[in-house]
């Protein structure tokens, strides 16, 4: 009987146990569920800016390759010894300067000959036209001493050539290189000496697709910078391709840029826009200021919470002290979709979504969520900061 006793009020405390422990659990998470349903969403300071109708700037971005207006590399025009080098890298020669001499002892050996028989030349027609007007010479003897003459001038002439082609000289004016020749050396016909470039003017080709090619013209303005974010210097277009490359279906384009900084070298990538006429009253954002996700692109906009009633339907209410004291409005986020364009400078084109006088988030969108309470606080705005922004667009 005892025994009977012992196992029941055995089973009675393993059975008040476990109803204690079901009572535990289940009051811990309703008083969890309360504790999260009550509680206030931290506000989050955010930096904003109220959406305005603005100017945007389109253009063609491009990737172009600079050239210089005129560039050679200077080549010897005759094979000789290197007899004078006038010339160190990097200097500004002007056309016409004497460059390198090579070695012309013989042309100038040759000169003296010719010189000389040039002079016998003309005495012997002299005494023959003197002859020939007293009567006492034949035509054919006068006509022999005018070739003559004719034939030594014509030696003078080839002397003076060779020597000319001994004597390297500037084609036009510009930045001479690095010498590639030295003093003894021996050049054949050909061979380079230096490159020439003239960098006070820089050209830079590029290619646009065919079908943007009615947007452009001859005289148009472009801008060009060694990167996209850059683009310091200004030119004009001075030629179009009359045909597309069938291949790429790209046509080719000439610029001419001013290049008093000499920061432009042949050779160097560049970053090409083609502006093209600017487009009134557009919406456009800080890039920073537009999300993109698998379900589109979106802003967070502030908006003022009307009541309590309006702050319980959206699940937050903004913290309750010296804010709410001191009357300010109550200020939550909302995630609007938009639709998006060009992008140029850090900005991007808003076609849809938006109205002007919307107040957008611009930093602070990694805290948000629907519904959540913010501040506004643009003191500091990295949109801006950053040097994204820009006023272009």
């Amino acid at each position: 009987m005892l025994k009977r006793i012992l196992a029941f009020l055995f089973v009675l405390v393993i059975l008040a146990a476990c109803a204690g422990l079901i009572w535990f659990n289940v009051f811990r998470d309703k008083m969890i569920g309360q504790f999260f349903a009550n509680m206030q969403r931290p506000t989050v300071t955010v930096s904003t800016l109220v959406v305005e109708p603005q100017d945007w700037h389109p253009g063609i971005e491009a990737i172009g390759t600079i050239v210089a207006r005129q560039g050679v590399d200077v080549a010897s025009r005759a094979p000789g010894l290197v007899r004078e080098i006038h010339f160190k890298a990097n200097d500004k020669v002007e056309a016409g300067a004497l460059l390198v001499q090579l070695d012309d002892a013989v042309e100038q050996a040759d000169l003296i000959a010719a010189k000389a028989n040039l002079a016998r030349d003309q005495q012997a027609l002299n005494r023959a036209e003197a002859l020939a007007g007293r009567g006492v010479s034949s035509a054919s003897v006068l006509d022999n001493a005018r070739a003559a003459l004719d034939a030594s001038r014509s030696l003078l002439e080839r002397v003076k050539a060779q020597l000319d082609l001994k004597q390297i000289r500037a084609p036009f004016s510009g930045t001479i290189g690095i010498p590639r020749i030295d003093l003894g050396q021996y050049l054949g016909a050909g061979a380079v000496i230096a490159t020439l470039q003239d960098l006070d003017t820089m050209k830079v080709d590029f290619n646009v697709p065919e079908g943007q090619i009615k947007s452009i013209g001859l005289g148009q303005t472009i801008r060009l910078g060694l990167d996209a974010d850059h683009l310091d210097h200004t030119g004009e277009i001075i030629g179009i391709d009359p045909k597309a490359d069938p291949n790429s279906r790209l046509v080719a384009v000439q610029a001419e840029v001013d290049n008093a900084d000499y920061a432009l070298r042949p050779g160097q990538f560049a970053a090409v826009r083609i502006e093209l006429p600017v487009e009134k009253d557009l919406i456009a954002l800080p890039q920073t200021a537009v999300v993109m996700s698998l379900y589109g692109s979106y802003v967070y906009a502030v908006r003022e919470v009307e009541d309590e009633a309006g702050a319980a339907a959206d699940a937050a209410k903004p913290e309750t002290g010296t804010d709410d004291e001191a009357g300010e409005k109550k200020l939550v986020a909302r995630q609007v979709f938009v639709k998006t364009g060009r992008r140029y400078l850090g900005m991007i084109e808003v076609t849809e979504g938006l109205k002007p006088g919307d107040v957008i988030v611009t930093a602070g969108q990694n805290k948000l969520s629907i519904g959540t309470p913010v501040r506004i606080d643009n003191t500091i705005d990295p949109s801006t900061t950053s040097g994204l922004g820009g006023g272009e667009s």
